[in-house]
């Protein structure tokens, strides 16, 4: 059930299935889905008297595009993300320049459980959000540490360190325009704009609550970010049938790539005690941030040795020039899907690149759409693959 204390408003809704409140005696709105929602994180919105907002009685959490409000629907493996009596990591954050943005960033690192106590050195693995999110995504949203934690109690992970910086780099003169959010506030116009579209699209995979009819699926109006996705079979393109959190274009230039490299990881060895080298770095992402990590993995195969596709883009034999090669420098190439996504592709390729001699996964969450769940159970899979 929602409720909503607006007693002067005419009219609230609740973006979830579209799901008109009611208002009652006490002047409180109120209402209940249909439908139980599907299990997992979702972000929601309000709309009251037409104005898009977040709902005060929840904590924000910065998504497609904005500060959202978000819904927590128990999962029935829900243990793996809950924090635990086990030793725990921590996560802090970390300020630095970017000689190549010219801008000050921020990223958030996660340390293993003794980290602060010891002496010795551990791996990296670079973790992106997607379109619409920033740098606390996997930390508010994802649970990394919480997953983390625990893995590393049960001996099934490898201690590391997480790096979760911001996906949105532009260089000097160039537009952002790519990562802005799609704005609640149309530009300034001598016409009146068009009713607003529930935050987050229309008809795109899910990173909302299902909707009647429909497990794991999107509501109208509460799909997920993104623009034009890459061709189908395209390099970093969404698996078939499943539209990207916009598309490859506009990974197609080198700013985050290039600040990576000259700035993050540098900094990232210098001020932590990060094992340097390709064995020790491992870069993945989620949605877009997969696409991006496709980009840069696939450009500078001598800097990784994990590769972590999770629902963004994929990776065909056909786009792997030295397949001898790439067995060497390559230890994991790793693809996830949800379940309500259309993961053949992905499945396929990893199929395929197996088949070569590759080590590839492909991992299916049971029940999920293009969510913060599914990338919870991939990030999960995923972590005790590395650094073995």
């Amino acid at each position: 059930m929602f409720r909503v204390n607006a007693p002067n408003a005419q009219t609230v809704r609740v973006s979830v299935g579209g799901l008109n409140l009611m208002k009652g005696p006490d002047d409180i709105w109120s209402g209940t889905t249909a439908n139980p929602l599907v299990e997992g994180f979702h972000y929601y919105s309000l709309v009251v008297d037409g104005a898009t907002v977040a709902d005060p009685s929840t904590h924000t959490y910065f998504g497609s595009g904005w500060q959202n409000s978000g819904i927590e629907i128990p999962a029935p493996d829900q243990e793996f993300y809950q924090p635990k009596d086990v030793p725990r990591g921590r996560v802090s954050e970390q300020w630095y320049f970017s000689t190549v943005t010219q801008k000050w960033r921020r990223c958030f690192v996660y340390t293993p459980p003794d980290y602060d106590k010891g002496k010795g050195k551990y791996p990296v693995l670079y973790l992106l959000h997607g379109w619409g999110e920033d740098e606390t995504g996997w930390y508010t949203q994802g649970h990394v540490d919480y997953i983390m934690d625990n893995l590393i109690a049960n001996k099934q992970a490898k201690p590391m360190i997480i790096v979760m910086d911001n996906l949105n780099a532009v260089k000097p003169g160039d537009s952002a325009t790519t990562f802005a959010a799609r704005g609640l506030v149309p530009p300034p116009s001598d016409h009146p704009a068009p009713p607003p579209a529930a935050r987050g699209g229309a008809g795109g995979p899910g990173r909302g609550a299902a909707g009647a009819g429909a497990p794991g699926a999107a509501p109208a109006g509460a799909g997920a970010p993104g623009g034009a996705p890459a061709a189908a079979g395209a390099p970093g393109a969404a698996p078939a049938g499943q539209a990207g959190r916009g598309g490859r274009g506009m990974l197609g230039n080198s700013a985050f790539t290039d600040m990576m490299l000259t700035d993050l990881i540098p900094m990232i060895e210098k001020n932590y005690r990060a094992l340097p080298g390709r064995e020790s770095r491992a870069m993945a992402g989620l949605s877009m941030g997969g696409m991006q990590t496709h980009t840069t993995t696939m450009a500078h195969l001598d800097k990784f040795s994990y590769i972590g596709l999770l629902s963004g883009g994929s990776m065909a034999m056909s786009e792997i020039k030295d397949p001898a090669d790439f067995k060497k420098q390559v230890k994991v190439v790793f693809f996830s899907n949800g379940s309500v996504e259309n993961g053949a592709a992905s499945k396929a390729n990893a199929e395929e690149l197996k088949k070569a001699g590759i080590n590839s996964v492909f991992y299916e969450s049971p029940r999920t759409a293009h969510e913060w769940l599914t990338w919870r159970r991939s990030l999960h899979e995923f972590a005790p693959l590395l650094f073995r």
